[in-house]
């Protein structure tokens, strides 16, 4: 078994007491395909047809479901009051950049 073969087995089967998460390898397949192993589809619960969003984090992909990343940016910002309305605050901002821009 060469360098990062093991290197590879250990990380999939290492006893880590913090992370019990499934772990699994996966090859990329013709036309950018991958296959969920059948194991981390029974511990998400996940089913043929099931929505999973894509996201590109930290050199990593992760998939989730969409009402999972909802939940999660939700949380993000549920410091802000509810009257406050993100878009417009940020199109405010923009307004007076450009005003300070033209003024002479």
């Amino acid at each position: 078994m060469n360098l990062d073969a093991r290197i590879l087995h250990m990380w999939h089967y290492r006893e880590d007491m913090a992370d019990r998460s499934e772990r699994a390898t996966i090859r990329i397949g013709p036309q950018g395909r991958i296959v969920i192993p059948a194991a981390l589809r029974r511990t998400l619960g996940l089913s043929p047809g099931d929505l999973l969003v894509a996201v590109a984090e930290d050199n990593r992909l992760v998939l989730e479901r969409p009402e999972a990343a909802l939940q999660r940016l939700r949380d993000r910002f549920r410091h802000l009051p509810r009257d406050v309305r993100l878009a417009d605050e940020l199109i405010a901002e923009r307004k007076e950049e450009a005003l300070q821009e033209s003024s002479p």
